[in-house]
């Protein structure tokens, strides 16, 4: 029979993920002091610190993607869909700021090295499949098209455009309302119609 689990794995995940996106990197020990939990504890419950720092991303991506699929579903036009995306870190920040300040400063392929388990990368390589989903799906709604220079403008909207703009502060409603007026300047002028098939 296994030990019951003693330590808070979702509380151990919410350290490693404040952590990340203070500093941008975490090591075992630095988390094991700020959690309060030895060593060994980071290696049983995950293997080691890329899988734990895989978990971490995973669990925020997931929960960043969840938000903005759904502020799209409730979207009152194509336009407004495409807004409602780029807008999803401001939201999510309110509700999540470290898990929107990690996703937002640090870039994945930093945070994991060559023995993340296939399990997670599988599952991360799913969720990257999810958002190409969900930007074939708002350059459909807005131009009735989905191929690959449709998707790039969506792309420019709903990842580039919200990087740049929230660099500075993510809350800041000026910010946001020239987030979104960007997105719909963007939006006037339809992709090429090259390569379309």
């Amino acid at each position: 029979m296994p030990r019951p689990r003693v330590h808070d794995l979702d509380a151990l995940l919410d350290v490693a993920e404040r952590l990340v996106a203070a500093s941008g990197e975490v090591t075992v020990r630095g988390l094991a002091a700020e959690a309060g939990v030895p060593n060994g504890t980071i290696y049983h419950a995950f293997g080691s610190l890329s899988a734990l720092l895989a978990q971490v991303w995973l669990r925020a991506a997931t929960a960043f993607l969840d938000l903005q699929t759904a502020r799209v579903d409730t979207a009152s036009s194509p336009v407004a869909a495409v807004v409602a995306a780029a807008d999803t870190p401001a939201v999510f920040a309110s509700v999540r700021p470290d898990g929107a300040r990690m996703l937002l400063r640090v870039k994945a392929d930093r945070l994991f090295g060559p023995e993340l388990p296939d399990e997670l990368a599988d599952a991360l390589h799913a969720l990257d499949k999810r958002l190409i989903a969900l930007l074939v799906r708002l350059a459909r709604l807005v131009w009735d098209r989905g191929d690959g220079l449709a998707v790039e403008v969506i792309t420019t909207c709903v990842v580039d455009l919200p990087t740049a703009f929230f660099r500075r502060d993510i809350t800041d409603p000026l910010v946001r309302a020239r987030l979104a007026a960007a997105v719909r300047a963007v939006l006037t002028v339809p992709p090429r119609e090259k390569d379309r098939p």
